[in-house]
């Protein structure tokens, strides 16, 4: 379209035939498409970086009747992934198969999670920890150590290793395997049941992590 040399930016034209026709200078057009493009741009990046809802039901882990909902960011999902990673590397958020596992070696993996979790949680900056959304990972973290995890280990770990380092000692369990021993625990079928509950809620726990960590609310 030629620039109007009369100055004119929008003209409104009737021909002989009663048709109508608008012309609009460059000058407007030009500026009006730059506008759309940096509004369009800015749409498409603004939706991007929206934080999304994220909910984790505390009962799938057994420590509360609460949903806890959040908006994660980066950090949040850095501490999921340290979570997600040490759940998916141990016998804690792998399935047990109590057939080949040894409830002993189970036990060493749930300690050492302790730990790993702790200094995870004291790595976090304060001031991370002073946004709501990443104080409610890090306690969610606390109370699956203390009120998913714990309870078991106060009420079976220091009876079972009595009973097996003692039965470990006998002579005539010499040449039997780990995995025989254990089956002779006298409260091994109460034990079994509550190590797989325990499980279960820590496979959902690494679940939802995962989860949490792919922005993928299933």
């Amino acid at each position: 379209m030629k620039e109007d040399s009369t100055g004119i930016l929008v003209k409104i034209l009737l021909d002989s035939n009663f048709k109508l026709s608008l012309e609009v200078s460059p000058f407007i057009i030009g500026p009006l498409g730059i506008a759309l493009v940096i509004y369009l741009l800015y749409k498409t990046f603004s939706s991007g970086w929206k934080l999304r809802d994220f909910e984790i039901d505390e009962a799938e882990f057994g420590i509360g009747d609460h949903k806890v909902k959040l908006k994660p960011n980066d950090t949040d999902k850095q501490i999921a992934y340290r979570i997600w990673v040490e759940l998916s590397t141990r016998k804690i958020g792998l399935p047990i198969d109590l057939e080949d596992d040894v409830i002993s070696d189970i036990y060493d993996s749930w300690y050492s999670f302790f730990s790993v979790t702790r200094d995870l949680i004291k790595d976090v900056p304060v001031s991370r920890f002073q946004r709501k959304d990443t104080e409610k990972i890090i306690r969610l973290s606390i109370d699956v150590l203390n009120i998913g995890l714990r309870p078991h280990l106060t009420k079976w770990q220091a009876r079972y290793r009595r009973w097996y380092e003692a039965e470990l000692a006998k002579s005539e369990s010499v040449e039997l395997e780990p995995q025989q021993i254990q089956k002779a625990y006298p409260h091994i079928e109460k034990l079994e049941a509550d190590l797989l509950l325990v499980n279960k809620r820590l496979i959902g726990y690494r679940t939802k992590m995962y989860e949490l960590i792919s922005s993928v609310e299933t």
